[in-house]
């Protein structure tokens, strides 16, 4: 009996130590905050080394393994707290910025504005809008493994991320407007 358990464990190290920064990021995103995230993920692989005996091989371990971490969010009280928020949708749509291609002290400039009030715009989405755009944008999931993620059907997450980066389009072109006023 020790024999398999260590085998499990092992099996559970080899497959899941190496989404550990992608788990972290992800938690990270969702909390807004660095010691919550921590948390999260280390409850996140506490429970999914519990219930390893419960996985399917052949399934998706990765998708297995944000949908602990999401639900483990929802759970606490920074995650009840996030999803009583309400999204205020925006059917506007078109450019957001234009890209600028030299590396002058000017353009590092703006590029870091940009990223100050992309970030600023994500973190105001609600977090049903911000996971969907995170796993798809930056851990670059597949739609299918979003839906395994979140537990929803494919098509939930492609109307869910249409009104996510609608949302995000128009926040982002509210501070534009807002900083060219000022």
């Amino acid at each position: 009996m020790c024999v398999v358990a260590s085998t499990n464990s092992a099996t559970f190290e080899e497959l899941a130590m190496p989404l550990f920064d992608q788990l972290y990021n992800f938690a990270h995103w969702l909390a807004q905050d660095r010691d919550e995230a921590e948390d999260l993920v280390q409850e996140t692989f506490a429970k999914a080394l519990r219930g390893f005996s419960s996985f399917q091989q052949g399934t998706n371990f990765r998708a297995w393994m944000y949908r602990i971490l999401r639900n483990t969010f929802l759970n606490s009280r920074t995650g009840r707290k996030a999803m009583m928020t309400v999204p205020l949708e925006h059917d506007e749509d078109g450019p957001v910025a234009v890209a600028v291609d030299t590396q002058t002290p000017e353009a590092i400039l703006i590029d870091r504005s940009d990223q100050h009030l992309l970030q600023a715009a994500l973190d105001e989405l609600p977090v049903n809008f911000r996971e969907i755009l995170l796993l798809c944008e930056v851990e670059e999931m597949s739609y299918q493994e979003i839906a395994e993620t979140l537990g929803v059907p494919i098509g939930t997450v492609m109307s869910r991320l249409s009104r996510a980066r609608r949302a995000l389009r128009g926040l982002v072109r509210g501070k534009l407007q807002g900083t060219q006023k000022g």
